[in-house]
């Protein structure tokens, strides 16, 4: 009657650490793609980003700031979030020059991930 017990709490205690390791390897938010994609060109004015993380990302205490070509930043606010894993936005009436989206995100295991994505605004027609 001993032993069924034992072999119970040993699948238990693997089946524990297997989900606490796997969850804890996963729980980093890291930015999977990015559109515009980083180092590209894009028309301007208005510009659609969107980021898509490798876990789900918590919207409400995210961050979006556009760095301008004059060194000024801009917050952009998240207009909307497709996948718990997604933040969507549009910079809009931009001028043609070179930009940078500066990311802050919390992800479920409390971590704050930043980075920082350069791209070029062109007008639509090449200039």
């Amino acid at each position: 009657m001993i032993r069924p017990i034992r072999v119970a709490l040993a699948a238990a205690f693997i089946l524990a650490v297997f989900v606490i390791v796997t969850t804890r390897v996963d729980a980093h938010a890291v930015l999977k793609s990015s559109s515009p994609a980083a180092g590209s060109t894009v028309a301007g004015p208005d510009v659609p980003i969107s980021l898509t993380f490798n876990v789900r990302v918590d919207a409400s205490r995210s961050k979006l700031q556009l760095l301008l070509p004059n060194n000024e930043t801009s917050d952009l606010p998240a207009s909307g979030q497709p996948s718990p894993d997604t933040l969507t936005t549009t910079a809009k009436s931009l001028t043609p020059g070179t930009y940078s989206i500066r990311w802050q995100v919390l992800a479920p295991d409390g971590h704050i991930s930043r980075g920082e994505i350069p791209f070029t605004v062109k007008t639509a027609d090449g200039h």
